[in-house]
This record gives structure tokens, C-alpha cells and sequence, in this order.
């Protein structure tokens, strides 16, 4: 009868009590808060890390391939009809949308400043079915680029450079040379700052975009377009749908994607948030760990306990599952603390960062260094449970030895010296 009374909600409630009970050994105690919030920073650093490079992963999707192509059809000598080229390849399945490409490479200068430029020439019509430039505007109408206007729009870090502003005119010099009377001279021509652009990313410091028409001619393009760009509804398919147009298309086309351009950018995130995760994992790991010590310690301070449940009856899994209920008590509330605060971070971290660069004058990612310029988070909800989840099982596998150790106690060798 007596061994009725020793049941598994017992053992619940007799494992909380210990956890809750004041130590006479209060290094024990301590031992066992430090577990605790230990667990707690570690599940909330490693969800507030993770959300960063989340971010990071977004917005290289988002801002950069939206601006750089995910795919380029090139034809020797260029495209002399990319209406119709362009036409064909839209029918063909997972394409979002074509638009002529030409690019230059030059220089910029004004006011005795000089800086190195992509030249892109684009159709403003058909670049808002590509490029996610015409919703980044920020001074100017992209319209305003017409054939033979000559006008440019500069990204908003190359117009602070050159210290140019709208209805400037900035000269454009290109490597290509020109043969005159006064010898060998840079190719050189006024280009009239139509507006700026901000996509927040590096090639705000180094792209200029300027007609189609304008470019070819420039370029001394003799057909209509260099090449033409492609938007995939699935980016991570680029690489084999380019290859598969150009084997449909008649032709001698070649193409590049933009795994062969920033390709390298978005392996690395992907490797370092891989890397970064495991790395962090380990601070769970050590709260695990102290997890063992705590148990083991109270086991030792509570042979004494022991001996009497089991002389009462208690059987050795009684035993067990008092002191995993004790260790996984401090796991579940580290982990549910680490949560919360990880959950709260990873929401917050974005306008925190913003706060105090405003605060201070300061900026933490500079887009001359980094390809973006402000700190972003994505929380991804999978990401939480794989912690949680990762979490609690080290929690619950740190009970095992000690519960164990529990359970082959002895009451007679525990009550000799009582």
C-alpha cells in the first residue's frame, strides 16, 4: 500500500520542491541559477543572431538581386531586335519579366572629384518588370530618361561623392580612346544629373543608369541593347533556366547568372549563419552541462532523502524522475525565458540599432564597406522551434547521468551516518 502513495505526479511535485527549496549548500543554488540564465542568453542570443543573418540572407534577395539581373542573354556584337527576343523568351515558363540591358564602364567627374562608375543603360518601361529601381527613387521621375536626353540618375552614395544634386552635369570619360589632331584623348560627354536612387546596398556608391539609346550610343553600340536581362519567379533556378532558353532560342547566345556575380555573397551568409548557429549552440551546451553539476551535487546533498523514499517503497525509476524533473525545471524555464527575449530581440533589433545611430551620429553598417546599410532582422518561426526544440533535448539529456546516479543509491549506505 505504501508504494501507491509514490506515483509519477509525486515525483513531479517532488522534484519541484527540491528546485524551489532553500539549499543548505547554496553554491548549489547558485550553481543551479547560473544554469539557468545561462540557457536563457544562450537560446536568446542564438534566435537574435540568427534573425540578423536571416535579415541579411533577405535583403541579398531582395535588394541586391532586385537590382542586379538574375540572368543575361548576351549576343555578340549585340541585340539588334530585343523586342522580339524578349517577346519569345516571356512564353517560356518560370520568366517574370525581360528588359534590355547595356553597360558601360567610366568615370564620373565634377568639381574636381572623380569617381569610378557602372554605366547601365535601361528602357524605363520595361526595367519596372525587372529591377526594383523605380520604387527606390528618391528625387526625379525615371521617365524623365528619353533617347538623346542624356540625363542620369545617380545612386544616392556616388551623387554625395561627387556632391552633385538634381539638374547638375557631370562628365563621363571612358577608357575607350579617340584619335584627334591633339593626339590620343579619353572619350568624354556631359550627362545631366536626372536624380538619385537609394536601394540601401553597395551599388548605391557605384552604378549610374542612364537610356538604352543613350548607351548604344556612347558605347558605339551597333545594335539596339548589349544583352537582355531576365527576371525568374524562383531566383535559385536562374542557373539551369538561363541554360535551358538558350537551348531553345536560334541563335549564338551566350548567358551568365547571378550565382557567377554575387553568388559567393549569398554561399558565405549561408555558411556563416550555419557556422554562427553552431558556434552559439555551445553556450546552451555549458548551461547543459552545469545542468549535470547542479543534479549531481544534489543528489550527493540529498542521499539522505533518498534512502528514506526508498525505504518508504520508492522505487529506483520513482527516484529517476525526481531529480530529470528537477534539471529538465530549469531547462524549460531557461529556454521559455531565452525565448521570449530572443523573440523580442530579433523584432526590435532593427529600430534599436536605428535609435542609436541617431542618438550618437554614428553608423554601424556603412554601404562603402557593407552591401547594405542598416541592420536587418527576419525572425523565422522555424528558426525558434529547431532552438527550443535543440534546447530542451541537451537539457533533457543532462538529467540522465545524474538521475541515474540517484537511483543506484543505497539507503542503508546513506543512513549509516545519519
Amino acid at each position: 500500500m505504501r508504494m501507491k502513495l509514490i506515483s509519477s505526479p509525486l515525483s513531479f511535485w517532488i522534484g519541484l520542491r527540491y528546485l524551489a527549496a532553500k539549499r543548505r549548500n547554496h553554491f548549489i543554488s547558485f550553481i543551479s541559477a547560473s544554469s539557468m540564465v545561462g540557457m536563457t542568453l544562450g537560446v536568446a542570443v542564438l534566435i537574435l543572431v540568427l534573425s540578423v543573418m536571416n535579415g541579411f540572407d533577405r535583403e541579398l534577395r531582395e535588394r541586391i538581386l532586385g537590382m542586379v539581373p538574375h540572368a543575361v542573354i548576351y549576343e555578340r556584337g549585340g541585340i539588334q531586335n530585343w523586342q522580339s527576343l524578349a517577346a519569345e523568351i516571356e512564353q517560356m515558363p518560370g520568366v517574370a519579366g525581360v528588359a534590355p540591358l547595356t553597360r558601360l564602364q567610366g568615370m564620373l567627374a565634377y568639381g574636381g572629384r572623380v569617381q569610378g562608375a557602372m554605366i547601365t543603360g535601361i528602357e524605363p518601361d520595361a526595367e519596372k518588370q525587372v529591377s526594383i529601381l523605380p520604387n527606390h527613387i528618391n528625387s526625379g521621375d525615371l521617365d524623365d530618361l528619353q533617347a538623346g536626353s542624356y540625363k542620369v540618375f545617380l545612386g544616392d552614395l556616388l551623387a554625395r561623392q561627387l556632391n552633385v544634386a538634381k539638374g547638375d552635369k557631370v562628365t563621363l570619360l571612358l577608357p575607350e580612346a579617340t584619335m584627334s589632331p591633339a593626339g590620343v584623348l579619353p572619350r568624354i560627354k556631359r550627362l545631366e544629373v536626372a536624380g538619385t536612387f537609394s536601394v540601401g546596398a553597395e551599388l548605391d556608391s557605384s552604378l549610374a543608369i542612364i537610356h538604352l539609346s543613350d548607351a548604344a550610343k556612347l558605347g558605339r553600340l551597333p545594335a539596339q541593347a548589349e544583352s537582355v536581362r531576365i527576371k525568374f519567379d524562383n531566383l535559385f533556378s536562374a542557373s539551369q533556366r538561363v541554360w535551358d532558353i538558350i537551348n531553345k532560342l536560334d541563335g549564338s547566345y551566350s548567358a551568365s547568372d547571378w550565382t557567377r556575380t554575387h553568388g559567393n555573397l549569398f554561399q558565405a551568409i549561408k555558411m556563416e549563419k550555419t557556422m554562427i548557429g553552431l558556434l552559439l549552440l555551445i553556450i546552451v551546451a555549458v548551461a547543459a552541462f552545469n545542468i549535470i553539476s547542479t543534479l549531481v551535487m544534489a543528489v550527493t546533498d540529498k542521499q539522505a532523502d533518498i534512502a528514506i523514499l526508498r525505504t518508504m517503497g520508492a522505487r529506483p525509476s520513482t527516484i529517476m524522475k525526481i531529480f530529470m524533473v528537477q534539471g529538465l525545471a530549469i531547462g524549460v524555464i531557461g529556454v521559455s525565458l531565452g525565448t521570449v527575449l530572443g523573440i523580442l530581440a530579433a523584432l526590435g533589433i532593427s529600430d534599436l540599432v536605428a535609435a542609436i545611430e541617431r542618438l550618437f551620429g554614428m553608423q554601424v553598417l556603412s554601404a562603402d564597406v557593407y552591401f547594405i546599410s542598416y541592420l536587418p532582422s527576419q525572425l523565422l518561426w522555424k528558426d525558434v522551434a529547431i532552438i527550443s526544440s535543440a534546447s530542451l533535448l541537451l537539457s533533457f539529456l543532462a538529467t540522465l547521468y545524474p538521475s541515474w546516479r540517484a537511483a543506484k543509491v543505497q539507503p542503508a549506505e546513506a543512513l549509516r551516518y545519519e
